[in-house]
């Protein structure tokens, strides 16, 4: 017995000792059990990138939202007179369809399922629920029906450049793990920047629990997706969106697009199409889920003309003052007419480009040969990509296959190009022959290190022509809209001279097979820049087929957004009509450290108006920064310390009033659009306190100002521009 139990109590001491060594019991580490027993924790949950508008405004970003999930299990319920589970389901359906997009008797069903559960939820129905909708929800006090917090994606704006920006959604895996994820447009191609990674904090606790003494708390950071900041500028794209939806409601047209960039980096400042969706509804998105500006490509007609005769003239092949027969050109069994169909007798070829003639196009082809124009198109990047950072961009095709194609290339039918295209090409004639590469992405950063993860630069691509046939061409451009041949009269805008094309192009039959025919089945078009002199937009507007009163033009709902546009974004830039013939320009220098007293009167002396936030003293902070060039009028802000006086705001543009802000630190709260009308704080006064300062801002339709000058005394309405009969 002795020698038994000996053995035994060796045997179990050695058991001890194994175990205590080497932490392991068949198979089993008894630590990380252990702790899996006693370790609890939960995730840190990432947000999902930001994506911004050149000046920091948000255009997409995670909110707050909430996730309905009904206990369908009678053992969640302890106490029968206080229910925990659905105990209606008829009822409960029929009051849950009153606040989540689903049919009541597909409620009913989840409420019912073929196989035991312990819970059920509603899908993307059930999913993005607000805190109103959530509180109306809990005040019906159904039992079972609870809510989780969830994050949405959520995109303040509305119908805002939303084939550009597209829309991302919750996808729910078979595990029933979750992640929003794009489905289209900037949210999709860029999904991999855009999504974060989720952290997760871990702590020890105790039966009921409590945090264990000495425990500590192990905390893995989440790391938040990628922030995209966009060239777009809010203000223009909001000046584009509203004057399409003016022009979308009146007209009805089949499709639109729209256009603004910056010709002298290429940055597209504003994108937008017809029909468009709400991207946090996708309520108005139907099958096309195309970007039309990069994806699509469309035959330009008239608008093209910009390019040919910009090829004659750089290559001394346009004689402005050389004339031609117009009416008709024969291209062997072929015959194109011009609009009117019998043209204007023998004109010059500076009124026949005036009057948007097709035969102008043709004759002046047999002047340069197909080999020159074909160059220059080349040189312009059409037939090719512009490498525009989106994806699926459509490359087009110059059609040269036989002889009629390329002389109604001359005229833009037959061959196609894609709006981005004709943007970048304009760029060339907007700025002194040098062609810049369009973008859409600024920057991109990591929000986590500030780490800046992507920064674009305006890319040049090329000079298809020199900077003198550059400005021989807006000074042609202009002449279209204020020449006394000029056909384009309607684009005429009050304090800006403009320079443009517009185009009447026939677009194909759904077949195919043709073309169709009548005034209210062509693409009206307008390629344009403003200043004339010295551009600082490119704006294309495509209307296609809009139902047209009796008395109407095409130009009608084309000049109706565009010239909405331009004038608005140019009284937001800050350029001044008064000062367009002419601009005077003066480099900043550097103020900082310098007395306020004294920049003062310089910058006066310049013709810059300063504004001084603080007192006089030393200057802390400046902006604009050194070395940007400003034109005369603009303002100049010096910050100094001490009590901030208020200025006058009147007139001031959302851009000025915004950076006043910023420099300041006071609270101002700013309602509305476009220039300063009121303010609730008199100029002069002297902040002292928290109050904040209301300056609500209109812009100028709202305020009543001048329309632009109607083009009421036309020779002759502009009809159809180009007319090709079938080879």
């Amino acid at each position: 017995m002795f020698l038994l139990f000996g053995g035994l109590f060796l045997l179990l001491y050695w058991r001890f000792v194994s175990i205590q060594a080497t932490g392991v019991v068949k198979g089993h580490e008894l630590e990380t059990e252990a702790l899996s027993k006693y370790e609890s924790g939960y995730a840190l949950s990432a947000d999902r990138g930001k994506i911004l508008d050149c000046n920091e405004n948000v255009i997409a970003e995670d909110t707050l939202s909430y996730r309905l999930v009904a206990v369908i299990s009678d053992k969640a319920t302890e106490n029968e007179k206080n229910p925990r589970h659905v105990v209606d389901t008829a009822k409960t359906a029929s009051e849950l369809a009153k606040y989540i997009p689903m049919d009541e008797d597909k409620i009913y069903e989840r409420l019912n399922p073929s196989k035991q559960k312990y819970q059920v939820e509603f899908g993307l129905a059930g999913r993005g629920i607000s805190h109103d909708v959530k509180k109306q929800i809990e005040a019906l006090n159904l039992p079972g029906i609870i809510f989780f917090s969830d994050k949405k994606r959520y995109y303040p704006n509305g119908a805002f450049a939303s084939h550009l920006i597209g829309f991302a959604l919750r996808d729910t895996d078979e595990d029933g793990n979750s992640e929003v994820v794009g489905k289209m447009g900037l949210e999709s191609i860029y999904n991999k920047q855009l999504t974060g990674t989720d952290g997760k904090l871990t702590y020890q606790r105790d039966a009921r629990n409590y945090l264990l003494p000495n425990s500590s708390k192990n905390v893995q950071e989440a790391q938040h997706g990628n922030d995209i900041y966009l060239t777009l500028d809010k203000t223009i794209q909001n000046f584009l969106e509203d004057a399409m939806n003016r022009v979308n409601a009146k007209y009805s047209p089949q499709s639109m697009i729209g256009v603004v960039a910056n010709p002298k980096t290429g940055e597209i400042l504003a994108m937008s199409q017809r029909p468009t969706f709400n991207p946090d509804t996708r309520e108005g998105l139907d099958g096309n889920w195309l970007n039309d500006v990069v994806e699509n490509t469309i035959e330009p007609g008239s608008t093209f003309k910009t390019f040919t005769v910009a090829a004659a003239m750089d290559s001394g092949n346009w004689f402005p003052n050389a004339t031609y027969k117009s009416g008709q050109y024969t291209v062997y069994d072929d015959i194109i007419r011009d609009h009117n169909r019998y043209g204007w007798g023998t004109i010059s070829y500076l009124v026949g480009f005036q009057r948007s003639s097709n035969t102008a196009m043709t004759n002046l082809l047999d002047v340069m040969k197909w080999d020159t124009l074909e160059k220059y198109l080349d040189d312009f990047g059409f037939g090719q990509k512009t490498g525009i950072d989106l994806p699926n961009e459509a490359s087009g095709i110059i059609n040269s296959r036989y002889p009629i194609d390329k002389y109604t290339t001359t005229f833009g039918q037959g061959s196609t190009v894609t709006p981005i295209q004709l943007i970048q090409a304009l760029s060339a004639i907007a700025n002194d022959g040098k062609m810049m590469q369009p973008y859409v992405i600024d920057k991109i950063v990591n929000p986590n290190t500030g780490e800046i993860v992507l920064n674009s630069e305006p890319e040049e691509k090329g000079q298809p022509i020199t900077a003198e046939t550059a400005k021989n061409m807006r000074e042609l451009l202009a002449s279209t809209i204020y020449g006394e041949a000029g056909n384009a009269k309607r684009f005429q805008i009050e304090g800006y001279e403009v320079a443009g094309k517009t185009g009447t192009a026939q677009m194909p039959k759904a077949n195919g097979r043709g073309y169709d025919w009548g005034k209210n089945e062509f693409l009206y078009s307008f390629l344009g820049m403003a200043p004339a002199d010295d551009p600082q937009l490119t704006v294309y507007i495509a209307v296609a087929k809009p139902k047209l009163g009796a008395t109407e033009a095409g130009s009608d709902p084309v000049s109706q957004v565009f010239n909405s546009v331009v004038q608005n974004s140019l009284k937001y830039m800050n350029i001044n009509p008064t000062d367009v013939a002419e601009v005077q320009k003066k480099d900043v220098a550097n103020y900082v450290g310098k007395h306020s007293d004294s920049i003062v009167t310089e910058l006066e002396a310049d013709g810059l108006q300063p504004i001084l936030i603080g007192e006089s003293g030393e200057i802390t902070e400046q902006f604009p920064v050194q070395g940007k060039v400003l034109t005369k009028g603009s303002m100049v802000f010096l910050k100094t310390s001490g009590a901030i006086t208020v200025p006058s705001f009147e007139h001031w543009s959302l851009r000025n009033l915004l950076v006043y802000k910023s420099l300041s630190d006071l609270p101002i709260e700013i309602f509305g659009e476009g220039y300063v009308e009121s303010q609730s704080v008199s100029q002069g006064a002297v902040i002292s306190d928290g109050a904040p300062i209301v300056v609500k801002l209109k812009t100028p339709e709202e305020q009543h100002l001048t329309p632009p000058a109607e083009d009421m005394a036309l020779d002759e309405e502009e009809g159809i521009e180009e007319e090709q009969q079938p080879s």
